[in-house]
């Protein structure tokens, strides 16, 4: 299993339009092979941040997935990113 997780940074005036962008992309994503779970939201505290969260059965899967990336326009849309790929060898009860 393969987790990717962090945040994005977006001007604050333009995150609802940046994530009104990526709902057909989250759509998308949860329908692919190998999606587990995929999430884009509006962080509760920081005016600019978006979180990102998603779950893949494999590399493989998300790449397939992934293809060329976010947009040009929302690729110009992001000041800075803190998003990371975490391997999973377990899952347990919390």
């Amino acid at each position: 299993m393969l987790i990717v997780a962090g945040s994005l940074y977006v001007d604050p005036a333009g995150r609802d339009a940046y994530l009104a962008s990526c709902v057909e992309a989250v759509r998308a994503a949860r329908s692919a092979p190998g999606c587990i779970d995929f999430a884009v939201s509006a962080d509760l505290v920081e005016p600019g941040r978006i979180n990102v969260y998603e779950r893949w059965e494999s590399e493989e899967q998300l790449l397939a997935f992934r293809g060329s990336g976010p947009s040009e326009e929302q690729a110009t849309a992001i000041l800075g990113a803190e998003v990371h790929r975490y391997l999973i060898s377990g899952v347990e009860a919390p």
